[in-house]
């Protein structure tokens, strides 16, 4: 009596855990994570090969702007 009532408590704290320790969705999240910190390491390491380009980029635009620019250049 004491062993059937011990096993089906066993049975049903098994079960319990196995039902809480689905982890599809936590995997799902980790690999989102790592895929955003690869995705902002990659910006930050363009940025930083590009930045003469895009200073320079910046610089024409402003002189268009402003009126200073070559009209050769300014479009």
């Amino acid at each position: 009596m004491a062993n059937d009532v011990a096993l089906r408590l066993l049975v049903a704290f098994q079960t319990m855990r196995a039902r809480f320790a689905d982890e599809r969705g936590q995997t799902l999240a980790e690999y989102g994570l790592i895929l955003a910190v690869i995705a902002v390491a990659v910006v930050v390491i363009a940025g930083i090969a590009f930045r003469e380009a895009i200073v320079d980029a910046f610089g024409d635009a402003t002189e268009c702007l402003s009126g200073r620019g070559s009209t050769a250049g300014c479009s």
